[in-house]
């Protein structure tokens, strides 16, 4: 019996596929469709895991900059600095005194010449803080207590712009998913709409087969394999799609990345999230072609 039963699923399987190389136009346009309308969601999702892939580098030690008064004097930076050998959750600092940091000013900005006609040095000294990996909440009390400190003029968290991204990629997830709730109805109809064409073309082929005894399940199985492999084509071309995007964009990061001499690239997706695209395509076709076939096969009874 299970040697029958996968006899029977490999043919319709083969036949299916006979078919569809049998219209190639028809099936191309309905594949790249498909693929074009997955290729959306999942090119904005492979950006945003890159995305947070950048952050999370970038959060991998939290830091804090302590500008001290302009007029702060040695009494004020010894102090500062035993108040920061004290705090357990520091890993190290840095001290910058305000010469060092108009000299770096001066090479990084170009305007040497400009600076060096300042009448004062409006820079002020500063700490750079190495902080221990902790939640947001302890990191903004370290930060508002250091801000208290009467030597200290103001305290920057060089990590906030890590948790705007953040906030922006919560914001980019749930774009995602109501683009792919979208463009997933539209692949369902799409499918719903072949097969309900296919089975208006074979009506006299489906009576016949209900005539000698075919049961529904017989009857289902080649539109159902029609969605599936359709829906597993479109997700094969929307791979294909968002891997040629990845890689003309890597090439001109490239040459942003030479130019500012640093290693920049965006990765494609995973084993995981590809097989995931795969399943998830092939089910959209499958799901189309069942509610199409559910919808009107039953329509058509033997006269």
């Amino acid at each position: 019996m299970m040697r029958a039963w996968l006899t029977q699923h490999a043919f319709v399987f083969f036949h299916t596929l006979k078919r569809l190389i049998a219209t190639p136009v028809t099936s191309l346009l309905s594949v790249t469709v498909m693929g074009i309308a997955l290729s959306l969601p999942t090119g904005i999702y492979v950006l945003m895991e890159n995305l947070q892939s950048l952050s999370g580098q970038a959060a991998s030690t939290p830091q804090m900059s302590l500008f001290l008064q302009q007029d702060a004097q040695q009494n004020d930076f010894n102090r500062v600095k035993q108040r920061l050998q004290e705090e357990s959750r520091i890993v190290s600092f840095q001290f910058i005194s305000k010469e060092v940091a108009l000299k770096q000013l001066q090479q990084d900005s170009g305007l040497a010449d400009v600076m060096a006609g300042l009448t004062r040095n409006p820079l002020p000294d500063a700490f750079i803080v190495h902080l221990e990996h902790d939640s947001s909440d302890a990191l903004e009390q370290l930060r508002a207590e250091m801000q208290s400190w009467p030597e200290v003029a103001h305290v920057q968290f060089d990590s906030e712009w890590i948790e705007r991204l953040n906030a922006l990629l919560q914001l980019g997830r749930a774009v995602i998913l109501m683009l792919a709730t979208l463009l997933s109805v539209a692949i369902i109809a799409i499918m719903f709409n072949t097969i309900r064409l296919q089975i208006l073309t074979k009506r006299d082929e489906i009576e016949i087969s209900k005539l000698i005894g075919a049961t529904d399940s017989f009857i289902h199985r080649p539109f159902l394999y029609f969605g599936t492999i359709q829906g597993l084509a479109g997700g094969i071309a929307a791979w294909l799609i968002v891997a040629l995007f990845i890689s003309a964009l890597n090439e001109e990061l490239g040459v942003l990345a030479g130019l500012y001499e640093v290693d920049i690239h965006l990765q494609h997706l995973s084993l995981q999230d590809s097989l995931s695209l795969q399943l998830f395509s092939a089910w959209l076709g499958w799901l189309g072609a069942r509610i199409s076939v559910a919808n009107h096969l039953w329509q058509i009874e033997p006269r």
